[in-house]
C-alpha cells in the first residue's frame, strides 16, 4: 500500500464516520426529541444541583424552568447538527468517490465548524448552568468531542505527504 492511498483511506473513512455519527445524532434527537429536551431542561433548570445533598450556590439564580426555552435550546443544537451532518456528507462524497480532498475540504471545514458550534453551545451553556458540579461526565464528553473536531481539522487541512 502506498502512502497516498493510505492517507486517502484514513481521511475518507474519518469523513464518512463523522457523517454517519452526526447523522445518528440528528436521528436520535429527532426521534427522542422529548427526552433530549428533558435532558437539556434538566441542565438548564439546574436539577442535578437540587438533588440531595443540595448544592447551595448563588449560581442557582441562573436556572431556567421554561420547557419552551429547553426545546428552543435543543432546536438550535439540532439545526447545527443538521448543518454539520449535511456538510460532512457533501464532503465525504468527493473524497470517497473522486479522492478529491480539495473539493471535499470546504464542506468538511463547514461540517467541523457546525460541529464545533453545537459543542460550544452545549459546553458553554453547561458551564453557565453549573454542570461541572454534578455532571462532570457530560462536561468531559463535550471537551473530548471538541478535541475530536480540532484533530479532524488538522487531519483534513494539513499536507501529510
Amino acid at each position: 500500500m502506498d502512502l497516498d492511498f493510505s492517507l486517502w483511506l484514513f481521511q475518507a473513512l474519518h469523513a464518512l464516520g463523522l457523517a454517519v455519527w452526526l447523522s445518528l445524532s440528528v436521528a436520535n434527537n429527532v426521534q427522542g426529541f422529548a427526552g433530549s429536551a428533558a435532558a437539556v431542561g434538566a441542565t438548564m433548570n439546574m436539577a442535578p444541583l437540587k438533588l440531595a445533598p443540595i448544592v447551595d450556590t448563588p449560581l442557582l439564580a441562573r436556572a431556567l424552568r421554561s420547557p419552551a426555552l429547553h426545546r428552543a435550546a435543543l432546536l438550535v443544537v439540532l439545526a447545527l447538527q443538521v448543518v454539520a451532518a449535511g456538510a460532512f456528507w457533501a464532503g465525504a462524497w468527493p473524497l470517497l468517490f473522486s479522492a478529491d480532498l480539495a473539493a471535499a475540504r470546504p464542506w468538511l471545514n463547514l461540517g467541523l465548524s457546525a460541529f464545533s458550534a453545537f459543542l460550544f453551545a452545549m459546553h458553554l451553556g453547561g458551564l453557565w448552568f453549573g454542570y461541572w458540579i454534578r455532571q462532570e461526565g457530560l462536561q468531559q464528553a463535550h471537551i473530548s468531542l471538541l478535541l475530536w473536531t480540532v484533530a479532524a481539522f488538522f487531519l483534513f487541512n494539513l499536507s501529510w505527504a
